[in-house]
């Protein structure tokens, strides 16, 4: 695989999650600092069922075997893996990215803070933001995490595009 797939895939891996998602202010970071992190079963409960749905695709979290699947790019990459939690308070997910030039395996990471009933999520970027206020606001990142799963659809459309190239 060319080394250069593996840097676009990456980029819209993290350009896909990262849009839309405010950087903290001086404020919200220090809110953050003093949080806990979330339980593996809070988590679970955030993410479990739905789809995070990003600018140019979506991830969803099966709770089936813990099945990750994703879609980026407009449809011309697809992810498939694994998504899994680790105390305290993180969110991961492996996954083998494909696209037109091959494909490559990747992890990513998220952290996960409480203040009383607000949600911080530490962006790639290694910035705290607000991710889910106590009463969710439409601007909330964690409103683009919708039940359901946003991504098989599109998943199976762009597997067959890919396989006829």
């Amino acid at each position: 695989m060319k080394k250069t797939h593996y840097v676009v895939v990456s980029l819209a891996l993290a350009g896909g999650i990262a849009l839309g998602a405010a950087e903290a202010s001086a404020e919200q970071y220090a809110k953050s600092q003093r949080g806990t992190p979330l339980t593996t079963d809070e988590l679970f409960q955030l993410y479990q069922g739905r789809s995070w749905i990003w600018k140019d695709g979506a991830g969803h979290f099966s709770p089936r075997q813990r099945r990750f699947t994703a879609t980026t790019g407009k449809g011309t990459s697809y992810g498939e893996g694994r998504w899994f939690l680790i105390d305290p308070g993180k969110l991961c997910f492996r996954a083998t990215w494909t696209s037109k030039d091959g494909s490559t395996p990747a992890l990513s990471c998220f952290s996960h803070r409480k203040q009383g009933a607000n949600v911080y999520q530490k962006s790639k970027k290694g910035k705290w933001y607000l991710f889910k206020h106590a009463q969710l606001k439409k601007e909330d990142e964690y409103a683009k995490v919708r039940r359901g799963d946003y991504v098989a659809n599109r998943l199976e459309k762009t597997k067959a595009r890919l396989a006829n190239r």
